[in-house]
C-alpha cells in the first residue's frame, strides 16, 4: 500500500520540479535585464538616488527627469501655452498640461522585460524561430492589457514556439526547392500575427483577470497581516526544489506588477531572504557534530554572499525537524518586512545579500537589514534547541547530500563540494555521455560515433553517448566531451559533469582516457582497450557497388559527390561543399555563409585527412531536409596547418544524417578504407563505401 501511494507523490513532485525549471529557464537568462531596469529605476525616478541627493530640487526638464519618465520639455510647453502678452503665470499653471517624456522605466517593464521572457520561452521550445514567434504573440497580451504582462509572456512565448513547431511539421519536406525561405518567413509572420490577435482579445483579458485574483489574495493576506504564513509553504518547497514554480510562476509576475505601480514589492523577499539559511548554518557551526559542523561555516559564506541557497538543503535533510526552524525564520523575516513596509524594485537573483541590497528600494534598507537579521536569529534559536536535544552520533552530511541530489534529479556541484566530491574523486557510475559542439550536427555527431564504438568495444554497453549543440545542454549528463576551444562554454550549462577536452575528433588519445575512467567509476572488468582506433563497422568495398538508392530521398546524392575539387584553400573548399548542399534543393543559399561563420569559431578539421564543415546552430532554420556533400582533393589542401583531402559538407535538419556520419567515421578510422576512397573512380563507389543510407 505504501509503495503504491508513494509513486504518485514522487511523480507529482518531479512534474512540479520540471515545471518550475521550465519557468526558471525563461526568467533566469534575463536577470541582467531586470538588474538594469532596477538600477535605472533606483537612480532616475523622482524618488530615486540622484533627485533625493539633490534635495528633490531637480527641474522637470533635467536629463535625470527625462530618463526617469517624470520630465517635461519646458520649451515645447511654453510654445504651446504662451499667451500673446507673455503672461508667465499662465506658463507656470500650464505646465501640468504638457506632454511628459516617456523615459526608460515604464517602457522597459511594459515592453522589454515581458518580450525578453516570451522570446526566451519560445526559444526554449523551438530555438530562435520559436522565440521570434513567441515574442510576436506576447505583444498581443502586452497591448491588450493595462498591467505589466509577465504571466502572459510566460504563456504566449512557449505557446508561440510550440505551435510554430507543430505547424512546421505539417509541411516538412513538402516545400518546393527555392521556396523554403519564403515559406518559413511568411508562415512565422502570419502565425505570429494570429497569435498576437488571439493574445490581444482572448489571452490578455484572461491573464489580467487571473492576475487580479492572485493580487487580491495577496492583498487579503497583507491586510490581515497573514503574509508570514506563506513561509509554511515556501520553506518546505525550497528543500524539495519546488520553489521555482512558486517563485517564477506566481511571486515574480505579481511582484513586478506591484513594483510597476508602487516602485517596490515585498513579494520579491518572500523566497530570497538569506536570513533563515544563514541562521541554520550558524547553528550547525556551534551545535552541530562531525563533518556537518566543520563544513557549515564555509557553507554559510557561500550561501549568504554567493546566494546559493541549495547549499543548506542537506543540513535540513539530516534532521527533518529543522524545517520548523526554517519556517520560523522565514515567517519572522516576512513579518519584519511587512512591519517596515519594505520591498525590492526587482527580483534578486541569486539570493545573495549583495543582490538583495542592489535591488532594495530607497526607503527599505533598514527594514530589509532587520528582516535578514531577525530571520537569521529566529532560525538560529529554534535550530539550537533541535540540535542540542537531538540524539545520535555524527551527522551524516554525505547521505543527506545524496538524498538532496536524488530529489533534485541531478548532481549538485555546490553541495557535493562539502563532502569532498569532485570529478576526479569518488563518484557514481558514468551512464550518460554527451559530445557537444557549436551546432550539434557535424563534429559532435562524428566524434560521438567514434567514442561510442570505443566504449562499446570496451564492454560498456549500458553507457549512452549522444551529441548535442552546446546551447541545448542541460546539467543532466555525467560526462561532457567537447573541443578544447568550447569547453568553457560547455561547463556553463553542465557544471556538475566531468569535462574532457579534445583537439582531434577522429583519433584523440582522450577517448582512451574516457574508457579508463569508465573502468574506475563503473566497476567490472570489461575488455582492455587498445590504443589503436576502434575497428570500423564493415563497409562495402569501393569496387563493388551495392543496391540502388532512391536518389530523391538520399541524404548523400550522387550529384553531391565531386572527386576532383577545384578549390585551393580552406575557404574555397567550404564554399564548394556548401554550394553542393544548396544545389541538392534541401538547403537555403544563406547556409554557405553560415558554414564560414561556424569555421571562424572552431575548426571543423577532424583528423585523418578529413574536414566536415557545417553551419551554425542558428542556421538550422535554412535546412528543409538533411543533406551531405563530399568533395575529394587528390593533392590535398591546407586546413589551418593540416592536410585535408576529403571535405564533407553537412546540413542536418534532424537525426536522419547521423547514421551516415557514423559510417563515415568508421571509414576514416581505417587507413585502408581511406586509401580505398583515394582510389575511387566514381561517386557511386564513394557512396557505397559509406554504406548507403537513405534520407
Amino acid at each position: 500500500m505504501s509503495t503504491t501511494s508513494a509513486a504518485p507523490k514522487s511523480s507529482a513532485r518531479i512534474h512540479v520540479q520540471k515545471f518550475g525549471t521550465f519557468l526558471s529557464n525563461m526568467v533566469m537568462p534575463n536577470i541582467a535585464a531586470f538588474i538594469a531596469w532596477g538600477f535605472i529605476t533606483a537612480i532616475f525616478i523622482k524618488d530615486g538616488w540622484i533627485n533625493l541627493a539633490s534635495g528633490g530640487t531637480l527641474p522637470n526638464d533635467s536629463w535625470v527627469a527625462k530618463i526617469g519618465g517624470w520630465g517635461v520639455d519646458a520649451a515645447t510647453c511654453a510654445a504651446k501655452i504662451m499667451l500673446p502678452n507673455g503672461d508667465s503665470q499662465a506658463l507656470t499653471d500650464g505646465l501640468q498640461n504638457c506632454s511628459a517624456y516617456g523615459g526608460m522605466v515604464g517602457p522597459m517593464i511594459t515592453y522589454l522585460l515581458p518580450l525578453l521572457i516570451a522570446y526566451t520561452g519560445g526559444k526554449v521550445v523551438y530555438d530562435v524561430r520559436g522565440g521570434v514567434v513567441g515574442a510576436i504573440a506576447c505583444m498581443g497580451v502586452i497591448t491588450g492589457t493595462s498591467i505589466p504582462m509577465f504571466m502572459g509572456a510566460m504563456i504566449m512565448g512557449p505557446l508561440g514556439g510550440w505551435t510554430m513547431k507543430k505547424l512546421d511539421a505539417l509541411w516538412d519536406g513538402k516545400i518546393r526547392p527555392g521556396f523554403e525561405m519564403l515559406v518559413n518567413n511568411f508562415s512565422a509572420g502570419i502565425w505570429g500575427m494570429i497569435l498576437a490577435i488571439f493574445g490581444f482579445f482572448v489571452m490578455g483579458p484572461i491573464v489580467s483577470g487571473f492576475s487580479g485574483i492572485l493580487g487580491a489574495g495577496v492583498g487579503w493576506l497583507v491586510s490581515y497581516h497573514l503574509l508570514p504564513l506563506t513561509s509554511v509553504m515556501i520553506e518546505p518547497a525550497k528543500i524539495l526544489f519546488l520553489n521555482n514554480a512558486i517563485n517564477h510562476g506566481i511571486l515574480t509576475p505579481l511582484g513586478l506588477a506591484q513594483a510597476a505601480e508602487s516602485g517596490k514589492s515585498i513579494l520579491f523577499l518572500l523566497e530570497a531572504n538569506p536570513g533563515p539559511g544563514l541562521g541554520l548554518l550558524l547553528a550547525y557551526s556551534v551545535f552541530g557534530k562531525g563533518s556537518a559542523k566543520g563544513s557549515a561555516p564555509g557553507a554559510a559564506i557561500i550561501h549568504f554572499f554567493g546566494g546559493i541557497h541549495e547549499i543548506y538543503f542537506p543540513y535540513v535533510l539530516m534532521k527533518p525537524a529543522l524545517i520548523i526552524a526554517m519556517i520560523g525564520g522565514g515567517a519572522t523575516g516576512v513579518a519584519v518586512n511587512q512591519l517596515f513596509g519594505t520591498g525590492l524594485r526587482a527580483p534578486a537573483a541569486p539570493g545573495s545579500i549583495i543582490a538583495i541590497y542592489a535591488q532594495t528600494a530607497t526607503d527599505s534598507y533598514l527594514g530589509v537589514t532587520l528582516a535578514v537579521l531577525a530571520a537569521a536569529a529566529a532560525t538560529f534559536l529554534i535550530a539550537m534547541v533541535i540540535l542540542k536535544t537531538a540524539k545520535g552520533g555524527d551527522d551524516d552530511l554525505a547521505a543527506a547530500t545524496a538524498s538532496m541530489e536524488s530529489m533534485k534529479g541531478k548532481k549538485s556541484s555546490i553541495s557535493a563540494s562539502l563532502v569532498g566530491d569532485s570529478s576526479s574523486g569518488a563518484r557514481g557510475p558514468i551512464k550518460n555521455i554527451v559530445f557537444a559542439c557549436d551546432a550539434g550536427m557535424g563534429s559532435s555527431a562524428m566524434g560521438a560515433s567514434v567514442l561510442r564504438k570505443k566504449i562499446q568495444s570496451a564492454g560498456f554497453t549500458d553507457v549512452t553517448v549522444i551529441n548535442k549543440a552546446i546551447s541545448n545542454l542541460t546539467d543532466t549528463f555525467d560526462l561532457v566531451v567537447s573541443h578544447q576551444d568550447l569547453t568553457d562554454r560547455a561547463k556553463q550549462g553542465t557544471p556538475s559533469a566531468i569535462h574532457v577536452s579534445v583537439d582531434n575528433f577522429m583519433a584523440s588519445p582522450r577517448y582512451d582516457e574516457v574508457v579508463e575512467l569508465l573502468q574506475q567509476t563503473n566497476g567490472g572488468a570489461p575488455a582492455p582497450v587498445s590504443s589503436a582506433p576502434a575497428a570500423p563497422a564493415p563497409v562495402a568495398p569501393v569496387s563493388e557497388p551495392t543496391s540502388e538508392v532512391n536518389e530523391a530521398d538520399a541524404v548523400l546524392k550522387l550529384s553531391s559527390i565531386v572527386l576532383q575539387g577545384i578549390a585551393t584553400d580552406r575557404d574555397g573548399a567550404i564554399t564548394e561543399a556548401g554550394n553542393l548542399l544548396v544545389a541538392s534543393g534541401n538547403v537555403g543559399a544563406g547556409y554557405v555563409e553560415a558554414m564560414h561563420e561556424r569555421e571562424k569559431s572552431v575548426s571543423t578539421y577532424m583528423g585523418n585527412l578529413l574536414a566536415i564543415p557545417h553551419g551554425t546552430n542558428e542556421a538550422k532554420s535554412m535546412i528543409t531536409k538533411s543533406s551531405i556533400s563530399v568533395v575529394r582533393y587528390p593533392n590535398g589542401i591546407d586546413w589551418n596547418g593540416n592536410q585535408v583531402k576529403f571535405v564533407i559538407g553537412i546540413a542536418g535538419a534532424g537525426d536522419d544524417h547521423l547514421e551516415l556520419l557514423g559510417k563515415i567515421a568508421g571509414v576514416f578510422l581505417d587507413e585502408e578504407q581511406i586509401a580505398g576512397l583515394e582510389q575511387a573512380t566514381s561517386p557511386t563507389q564513394v557512396r557505397d563505401a559509406f554504406g548507403k543510407v537513405n534520407g
